[in-house]
């Protein structure tokens, strides 16, 4: 077959075509909803529009005939949503169709028998492998092309079938099927394997959290069982067993703090939002570790701009919490601790800057990982809930790190006015 029939108006209804598909597959990728009901009504509307430009602007007009690809979109709109999508692109093609060149007897019968064909075996459809649908929606295309156009002779002593008849109408369609449905296929095949990645990721972290949790609880754990077995001892000695019920509170605290900040971690964060004054809540948390920081012969130094965001205040202050203790404990020798705030009209930035051991790239790339921790005796939960705490607030945090120098953190909020 010559190519003199791959025009600009062929061309033309291929893009209608293909730019419907693909917008029907970003609006289903980025709306997020599975239900059905939704994605046929998006597939009717998605379908319905290349058929009516295609109808618009036919691939060529002659005296006997005019041709166009509107069958492919409403082919595919049946296979894949089923008969309910089917009956509304035929109500929709076939009152365009006669809206545009007037009403036609031979094309509602064409069309009512391309449907009703096709909605048979749109449920088989959906069942096969990716294959199978390649060959079966190019044997159907061809197959309701030879039907169709021998109901036209039939019907109509006028029909004549030329050679463009036979290129646009029984050939170039199950080509074009061809690649529609295997550009449909792959696009299917990438939304699920992103959303099946995403929930690998998710069953990931939780797995890593259980070893977490598991590992460093048993440890303070298995510490308090050794010291309630000395505590049986009846010759115990007073001072010994103050000594050892020392030990297993301090123990206890320990697993308390790891379940706290996995609980953090882990635990909802909608709920609870309020407005936070960032100099404010930044104050009270430097006043509450000045103790641990004089222990450690760490000079702090403050520069707070007042400011507010929006987010969950408790939250917020674990955040700051932890980064202010891991920058006092990178400092064993002492050293120098500063906060300082900026604010503008859109963003706050709170930069926390140490003169401690630093990070390596290594470190600053794994910041936040679970079981992951630059300390001998870490979890990884603290900088875990510090990062999901700054997302939540849709904030940003960078890491700026120079082992054996020290390290700053530069956390960038948004700023709320009220």
């Amino acid at each position: 077959m010559d190519f003199i029939y791959i025009n600009q108006n062929v061309l033309d209804n291929l893009f209608y075509i293909l730019v419907s598909i693909f917008v029907f597959f970003v609006l289903i990728d980025n709306l997020k909803t599975s239900l059905k009901n939704y994605q046929k009504i998006l597939m009717t509307a998605c379908m319905s529009l290349p058929s009516i430009l295609c109808m618009k602007f036919p691939i060529y007009i002659d005296e006997y005939c005019i041709h166009d690809l509107r069958q492919i979109p409403f082919l595919i709109g049946i296979l894949y949503g089923g008969w309910p999508v089917g009956v509304a692109l035929l109500i929709i093609l076939l009152t365009t169709r006669f809206f545009i060149y007037g009403f036609n007897s031979l094309t509602l019968i064409v069309y009512i028998v391309i449907f009703i064909i096709t909605a048979l075996f749109s449920k088989k459809f959906s069942m096969f492998n990716r294959k199978n649908k390649l060959i079966f929606s190019v044997l159907l295309s061809l197959f309701l092309g030879i039907l169709t156009t021998s109901i036209a002779v039939i019907m109509s002593d006028s029909f004549r079938v030329t050679e463009a008849y036979m290129f646009y109408f029984i050939f170039l369609p199950p080509v074009v099927m061809f690649f529609v449905v295997y550009i449909i296929e792959i696009l299917s095949e990438a939304i699920n394997l992103r959303s099946k990645i995403t929930k690998l990721e998710k069953m990931e972290v939780v797995s890593q959290l259980a070893a977490s949790i598991s590992h460093e609880v048993r440890n303070p754990l298995t510490v308090v069982k050794g010291f309630i077995d000395l505590l049986k001892d009846p010759d115990l000695s007073p001072e010994d067993r103050e000594r050892y019920l020392q030990h297993v509170v301090r123990e206890l605290k320990s697993a308390e703090t790891i379940i706290n900040d996995y609980l953090t971690y882990a635990k909802p964060t909608t709920e609870d939002i309020g407005i936070i004054f960032i100099d404010r809540e930044i104050r009270s948390i430097i006043e509450m570790t000045k103790p641990m920081a004089n222990m450690n012969s760490v000079k702090i130094s403050e520069e707070l701009a007042p400011g507010i965001t929006r987010g969950n205040i408790q939250h917020f202050k674990q955040c700051l919490l932890n980064l202010i203790k891991n920058s006092i404990e990178a400092m064993p020798n002492g050293g120098e601790f500063s906060v300082v705030t900026t604010v503008s009209k859109f963003d706050i930035i709170i930069e926390i800057s140490d003169t401690g051991v630093g990070m390596s790239k290594e470190q600053i790339s794994r910041f936040g990982e679970p079981y992951y921790s630059t300390k001998e005796k870490g979890t990884g939960l603290g900088s875990m809930v510090i990062v999901k705490t700054i997302e939540t607030m849709n904030g940003k945090i960078k890491i700026d790190s120079v082992l054996n120098k020290g390290t700053t953190i530069r956390i960038t909020l948004p700023s709320y006015t009220s």
